[in-house]
C-alpha cells in the first residue's frame, strides 16, 4: 500500500516556495512550452547533431592506443633547449620554452632581468 499524500502539507510547502521564490517557482515547466519553442528546439538539436557528426568525421591519428584529431597534434614542439641543448621533460620548462624558447634553467641564467634583449635575439656565446 502506498502511503497517503498529505495534500495540506503539499499546499503549505508550495505556498512557502511561492512566497520565497515567486509564483513562477511552483509552475509546471510544460505550461511555458508551445509549438514554436518545440520547432526551435528540434532545429537546434539537428544542428548540434550535425556539428558532432562533423567533429567525429575529422581525420584522427592513432596515438598509442587511442585516437586524437589531427588538429590537436602539434609536431612543432621541441623538448630540446636551444640555449643549453639539454632535453627536458619538466612541465615548468614548457612554459619557458613557449615564451622564451629556452628551459627554466637557461631562463634563470640568461633571460631573467634581460627579457627584452633576449626577445630581440641575444644569446650567450659558447665557451
Amino acid at each position: 500500500m502506498k502511503p497517503k499524500k498529505d495534500l495540506n502539507y503539499i499546499a503549505k510547502v508550495e505556498k512557502a516556495i511561492a512566497k520565497k521564490y515567486g509564483d513562477i517557482a511552483i509552475q509546471n515547466p510544460a505550461s511555458f512550452w508551445n509549438e514554436e519553442k518545440e520547432k526551435k528546439y528540434l532545429e537546434q538539436l539537428k544542428e548540434e547533431t550535425k556539428q558532432q557528426e562533423e567533429t567525429q568525421c575529422e581525420e584522427q591519428i592513432d596515438a598509442g592506443g587511442f585516437f586524437v584529431p589531427r588538429k590537436l597534434i602539434n609536431k612543432d614542439t621541441s623538448r630540446i633547449c636551444p640555449a643549453c641543448e639539454i632535453y627536458s621533460v619538466k612541465a615548468l620548462d614548457d612554459v619557458y620554452m613557449s615564451k622564451y624558447d629556452c628551459c627554466y634553467k637557461c631562463y634563470i641564467l640568461y633571460v631573467e632581468g634581460r627579457e627584452e634583449r633576449w626577445l630581440k635575439g641575444w644569446r650567450p656565446k659558447d665557451g
